[in-house]
């Protein structure tokens, strides 16, 4: 079963049965259930029609659940409804459902959750992670979100503010390895960037370009990570990169600065490093302080003492992360980092095997548990 076949299919299909009348958590809903038949069924021999065949089984899922809640009068008018079996548009409808998405009746932490779990096809839990809240409090939102829309019309699509968002948390549950949707992601952000002329766009645009470039290289042949100061530089894509940095710098000059542009221009001063030694890290610093400045994020600002503390030195590293809650996440791997550049192997060692406990998937969890084991085992860097 190709099941990234699938996940491609479902904002095409969602689209055509939204279009057709079906409010947007039934026709989910019935999506799904097509989604498990199809595992059923494909296996054995695959339409010629995926797409019309999802929509067809869809279809009748959505009519199957309508009639189970209506008069039996209109039961018999709804059967009438139904669609013949046939070839479905090839319309390529999921950035359309982005907007959708975005509803202006939800606010936007909703509207993204609601995208995210949807469209981009991401478990709760993933968006959980993504909103650094329990998967339970998660699921309540997305739950009040599908109500929410289901009453009312998609004649308003939401902003593209918010579209950004969705776009930028696809694109790093994507990145991480765990579902591979950082394509799809740039892709998208491609067709936003053609379509509507805004410096944030076109600087998350470039800051996934950026990333996307070393994504080869983040990983080992046995799956373990890379470390960015220990990644194979002559292995970055280069193309994409000056692509990236084009992108960028033209954004940046109309002058209207955006939280991703300024992460863009972090990944633009890593990428043009040729060695992990010759960063610039007294520039990221900076560009740190207007990133906290636009967004007040404590990952920011845990990713702003990593740069500090490269800077200016591991003390001054951790005195900026002391300011932050220890309960953040990563926040044991960034103190073990400073501590071991520090000088404190012991308590390193610690802090890295209580990182390894908290990380949030098994490639981290390794890397971790790797560099707790190299430390009490004596050999140090």
């Amino acid at each position: 079963m190709d099941e990234a076949l699938l996940r491609s299919l479902i904002p095409s299909v969602l689209a055509i049965l939204v279009r057709r009348g079906a409010d947007f958590a039934a026709a989910e809903d019935a999506v799904q259930d097509a989604l498990v038949e199809a595992v059923r069924v494909w296996p054995a021999e695959l339409p010629r029609d995926p797409t019309g065949w999802l929509v067809t089984v869809a279809w009748r899922r959505f009519l199957d659940a309508t009639r189970a809640d209506t008069a039996r009068r209109r039961r018999e008018d709804l059967v009438d409804e139904e669609p013949a079996p046939g070839p479905a548009p090839a319309v390529d409808d999921t950035l359309q459902l982005y907007f959708l998405c975005a509803h202006p009746s939800l606010t936007p932490s909703s509207a993204v959750a609601l995208t995210l779990r949807a469209v981009g096809g991401l478990t709760t839990r993933q968006i959980a992670q993504a909103y650094l809240v329990p998967e339970a409090t998660m699921a309540q939102r997305i739950s009040r979100a599908k109500r929410t829309v289901s009453g009312v019309g998609f004649d308003r699509p939401g902003d593209v503010a918010t579209v950004l968002r969705v776009l930028y948390l696809v694109f790093n549950e994507g990145y991480s390895g765990d579902v591979d949707l950082a394509a799809e992601a740039i892709r998208l952000t491609r067709q936003l960037a053609a379509a509507i002329d805004h410096p944030e766009v076109a600087g998350l645009l470039a800051l996934m370009l950026l990333h996307h470039a070393r994504r080869a290289t983040r990983t080992a042949a046995d799956g373990s990570l890379v470390p960015l100061a220990e990644q194979d530089r002559g292995r970055w894509d280069t193309a994409s990169i000056a692509e990236g940095v084009e992108i960028l710098q033209t954004a940046l000059a109309r002058d209207r600065l955006g939280e991703f542009q300024a992460q863009a221009a972090i990944a633009a001063l890593h990428a043009d490093a040729p060695t992990a030694e010759e960063t610039d890290w007294v520039q990221i610093v900076e560009w740190y302080d207007e990133l906290a400045r636009l967004t007040d994020s404590p990952v920011v600002r845990l990713n702003r003492a990593v740069a500090v503390g490269e800077a200016d030195g591991p003390r001054a590293g951790l005195a900026a992360l002391a300011a932050l809650n220890d309960s953040l996440p990563r926040h044991a791997a960034v103190a073990a980092y400073l501590h071991e550049r520090d000088g404190d192997l012991t308590t390193a060692a610690r802090l890295y095997a209580e990182a390894a406990r908290r990380a949030p998937n098994l490639a981290e969890r390794d890397y971790l548990t790797r560099q707790a084991a190299r430390l009490n085992s004596g050999r140090g860097r």
